[in-house]
């Protein structure tokens, strides 16, 4: 066979597997393995060796948490947007319940000495709810929480959706609680019209905070438009940078991402729609950024996206929107 032909054929074959199919896709890796966490009935999750080929592993949460329906009273197993963090030796799982379009959420984290399903101390270990919002006492969305530690050590708490945007609130040591006395921050929004009743989510379209340390700087990830409606999905990824966790998040044009700044890092295309809800990492010294997708070809079916990140001369995050095409991913049988 010639290597031009079964070059092709290779990637036929890759084309015609099974896709990773994820939501709101969060990684870790611990040892030598990649562990991929997902929205989905009791979290979904995965491992890999390569981030390309990956066996599905179930779910976190065998039932629900017990606090879920007292959140979110219309809770259906769905858990919603996790986020893995390493701390003082173990790891933490965040995630959010909810109903979809309302505020009636809440945020929770489990606990475990290691993300390997086959090991013998492999035992999530809930710890409760961090924070909840509550319809007409609260103008935030308790969801799509994730977790940075600043230059000082303190582990700091980025969530939100919609209404009054991106929060940012200090955790205790453990990075299980809010700490006391609390310290809030608001460090992205969008537009929301005077007398928009508070009921209604939209049309402040931002969700999917993820911030991510490098070079000096925070840098703060969040999506915009809307996710989730196949063809007509606008989600989109924009950042914005501070030299200080509290912000302020400033776009390349100077804009302040709480008074709706952000600059567009990836948009959907043809191929692709609904890009968004990403998380950032480091693995072996290569940074890399992880999303959703929705593949036009597949009736818009939701596809794992991993692409590399590049820097430019301004110290700006850049993806090369080829790579939506160039990674497939592989979900083992």
């Amino acid at each position: 066979m010639k290597a031009p032909l079964a070059a092709t054929m290779l990637l036929a074959a890759a084309a015609n597997a099974a896709q990773v199919g994820v939501h709101d896709p969060v990684m870790a890796k611990d040892g030598s393995t990649y562990y991929l966490y997902s929205t989905g009935p009791g979290i979904t999750f995965y491992s890999s060796r390569d981030m390309l080929h990956w066996k599905p592993e179930g779910r976190v949460f065998a039932g629900e948490p017990a606090w879920a329906k007292r959140a979110a009273p219309t809770f259906n197993d769905h858990i919603w947007a996790p986020d893995v963090q390493h701390h003082n030796g173990r790891w933490l799982l965040y995630y959010s319940v909810s109903g979809f379009g309302k505020n009636t959420s809440g945020i929770g984290v489990t606990t475990n000495a290691t993300l390997d399903p086959r090991s013998p101390n492999y035992r999530w270990e809930d710890q409760g709810m961090v924070v909840q919002s509550v319809p007409g006492r609260d103008l935030w969305n308790a969801i799509d929480p994730n977790v940075v530690e600043d230059d000082k050590g303190q582990g700091w708490m980025s969530f939100g959706s919609f209404w009054g945007g991106i929060k940012l609130v200090k955790l205790d040591d453990s990075w299980t609680k809010i700490a006391e006395p609390q310290e809030w921050h608001t460090i992205a929004r969008r537009e929301r019209p005077a007398f928009t009743p508070d009921e209604d989510a939209a049309p402040a379209e931002i969700e999917g905070p993820f911030i991510f340390r490098k070079n000096g700087y925070y840098y703060l990830f969040v999506s915009w438009g809307l996710c989730c409606q196949g063809p007509k999905s606008t989600y989109h990824v924009v950042v914005g940078r501070a030299s200080d966790v509290k912000g302020p998040y400033l776009d390349r044009q100077g804009k302040d991402m709480a008074k709706g700044g952000g600059s567009l890092v990836v948009k959907g295309d043809r191929d692709w729609k609904g890009l968004g809800h990403n998380s950032a990492y480091t693995f072996d010294g290569k940074d890399y950024l992880v999303l959703h997708a929705y593949e036009t070809a597949d009736k818009y079916k939701q596809k794992l996206k991993v692409m590399d990140i590049r820097w430019d001369k301004d110290g700006w995050p850049t993806v090369d929107p080829k790579d939506l095409n160039k990674y497939v991913s592989e979900e083992l049988k």
